[in-house]
């Protein structure tokens, strides 16, 4: 509000408060003596209406917004109104003037709480009214949560310039026993589990709402696939309040409410991992830092989660220019403090790399560069294996030569039995590096930390935002196969866990065998299915899959068969590398594979020949020779167009 209305504002509630109780005080007075009359000296209105402008500034009823009144501002009226009566009666007796009657200071004190709490209550039932006049056309909605998230959306609702936009229709509960329970007038119907009946009885009543509305932010995974499932079979959409800045703008009455679609991450069924942040801090705090592929998905997150841990110094390295200018100047804005530089440079380029690890002497580096699209790597297998696993080996060596104490190697599910090029060459880069672990254990040197996860949900060329894209354009949303599994967790938990990972392979966890150079794998829980994936995402759209083709508010969902590379399913592990508990919620380490690292550097050389020679046959026969559980998906299956029912 601008500085100007504000106090206009506050002026008026001070004129407005001090009419009320000049009008009160002598109200009161003939309230306990009748015989007195109701007309008074000028002295003693006005000496009513001053003692309660001075005691509302403690209880600051100046600055009350009279439309928002709530409990706190009743309570401060409340005081206001207790105190002004004590000062009133104490200036009575001081002027030496008796009080009307021994009752008077109880009967003003109540007197000021009615003429000062109607005005207010008025005005407030006046809103709720005529907003219920002017949402008469209004969207009709059922609220799915019956807490804080409830309570403030209605309020906004009630208040705000939208509020003719939405007319509840009840509410349904996170938990049983709430059922009949009333919030600001609405009913609770029902617990969620009852969605379908509850949503069937609305039809029959002619009062079926035309969309439910989340306001519970706890609500995902399971439950909520649930929920959508429950409420498809009515042809009910469902979106999601917005954010509470945005509601309470708009209970402020700072514009109108729009309802958002839900989030793609509300659909994983993944608890919160504690992590170690002081461990973390440690880790990092102090020393010189360098991120590799930094402008990606993984490695620009990386970067903030760094940056918040205090490093001594932040290199930034990515072949990119464009996605390294991003991330630099959103450290710019969040982080200013830490000093930091960014470099452009390809990690194929052995010169290049030294040339950079030798200026800025890393003590830390993670190494998140990398190809990562499979059908991409698979049109273009020499690019894929010089940078997966002989850019990887350059990193390696270049951080080694330049003193660091760890690097962390960012693999993939991939790597697990390799049907792809992409997943073949992060496999021989995960062997390299638990080579060099090992070796380094055995003596002194450089430590390789390797760590493993699936997709990361809503990454650069992932399925999330292809989705989203396709979404956008009315469909149809492209699917691979309908068995196809894929596990998934969240950006900012990924490279939580990746942190974590660097924190207890530093610690020197020893296996149960005694063995060494092992892999961390992340706890990715249950695999989704990418069609039911694609359909939640339609439906939280406020839209509904496909069953007979394309129509208006239906979207279609075509099978377009496995591509070059692909798997139905990915695993997290190897047979012959059962997992290990870390002690550690969310991480797992598998058992050890290890070799040679000069047997591994040596078949990483003559990979690295091949592929500048342009001999792909001769690269994949060599790679196939460090890896023989790899085998290749090279065309991929036909595809086929099927039409789901939701």
């Amino acid at each position: 509000m601008p500085p100007q209305r504000s106090v206009n504002r506050i002026l008026l509630n001070v004129a407005l408060d001090g009419v009320l109780a000049a009008v009160a005080t002598p109200l009161a007075r003939y309230i306990a003596d009748p015989g007195g009359g109701l007309l008074h000296p000028l002295w003693f209105v006005a000496g009513g209406a001053i003692t309660l402008l001075v005691a509302g500034l403690p209880f600051r009823m100046p600055q009350q917004y009279w439309r928002f009144a709530g409990i706190e501002d009743l309570l401060g009226l409340v005081g206001s109104s207790v105190v002004s009566a004590v000062l009133f009666a104490l200036l009575l007796r001081v002027s030496g003037f008796p009080l009307p009657t021994p009752t008077f200071p109880v009967v003003h004190a109540l007197t000021l709480i009615v003429a000062l709490g109607t005005p207010r209550v008025v005005y407030r039932l006046r809103l709720a009214r005529r907003a219920g006049r002017d949402g008469a056309d209004a969207q009709s909605v059922l609220l799915v949560g019956a807490g804080d998230g409830a309570d403030l959306f209605m309020r906004s609702l009630e208040y705000g310039e939208g509020r003719a936009a939405f007319r509840i229709v009840g509410l349904l509960s996170m938990r049983e026993g709430q059922t009949g329970r009333r919030i600001h007038g609405h009913t609770i119907l029902g617990p969620i589990s009852q969605t379908t009946a509850v949503l069937a009885r609305l039809r029959a009543e002619g009062r079926l709402p035309s969309a439910l509305v989340l306001t519970q932010p706890a609500l995902s995974g399971a439950p909520l696939a649930a929920l959508l499932a429950q409420a498809d079979v009515e042809g009910v959409p469902v979106r999601r309040v917005p954010r509470p800045t945005a509601l309470q703008t708009a209970a402020e009455g700072g514009g109108t409410l729009e309802l958002a679609p839900g989030a793609s991450e509300d659909l994983l069924n993944r608890p919160q991992v504690p992590l170690d942040r002081d461990g973390m801090a440690r880790l990092v705090h102090g020393r010189r830092v360098l991120v590799t592929g930094a402008g990606g998905t993984i490695g620009s997150e990386l970067a903030r989660q760094l940056a918040a841990l205090g490093p001594d110094r932040l290199t930034l390295l990515d072949n990119g220019e464009y996605a390294l200018w991003q991330i630099d100047q959103e450290l710019n804005e969040a982080h200013p403090e830490v000093p930091r530089e960014t470099v452009i440079a390809d990690i194929r380029d052995e010169p290049r790399i030294r040339a950079v690890f030798d200026r800025v002497r890393p003590e830390l580096v993670f190494h998140a560069a990398a190809l990562k699209h499979v059908p991409m790597v698979e049109a273009n297998p020499l690019e894929g294996l010089l940078t997966n696993a002989v850019g990887t080996r350059h990193v390696a060596e270049a951080a080694r030569a330049a003193g660091a104490s760890a690097m962390v190697f960012i693999s993939t599910d991939k790597a697990v039995n390799p049907s792809s090029v992409m997943g073949a060459s992060k496999r021989l880069a995960e062997m390299y590096c638990q080579a060099l672990d090992v070796a380094a254990r055995r003596g002194a040197g450089m430590r390789c930390v390797t760590v493993r996860f699936g997709n990361v949900l809503g990454s650069t060329g992932s399925v999330v935002p292809l989705f989203r894209h396709q979404l956008e354009r009315g469909g149809p949303l492209t699917v691979t196969h309908p068995d196809m599994q894929r596990y998934f967790m969240t950006v900012r938990e990924a490279v939580g866990l990746v942190l974590q990972a660097s924190v207890l392979g530093m610690a020197d966890i020893t296996l149960p065998t005694g063995a060494q150079g092992g892999i961390f794998v992340f706890d990715m829980g249950e695999p989704v299915r990418i069609v039911d994936l694609a359909r939640q995402m339609i439906r939280l759209a406020g839209l509904h899959p496909a069953e007979d083709g394309p129509e208006p508010g239906r979207i279609q969902i075509r099978f377009t068969g496995l591509r070059p590379g692909e798997k139905l399913f990915e695993e997290l592990f190897h047979g012959s590398e059962p997992p290990v508990p870390t002690g550690h919620p969310g991480l797992l380490m598998a058992a050890p594979r290890t070799a040679d690292p000069a047997i591994v550097g040596r078949a990483i050389d003559e990979i690295a020949a091949a592929c500048r020679a342009g001999q792909i046959g001769l690269a994949l026969i060599l790679l196939g020779r460090m890896i023989p559980e790899f085998e290749h998906n090279a065309e991929g299956a036909p595809g086929r167009v099927l039409l789901p029912g939701g």
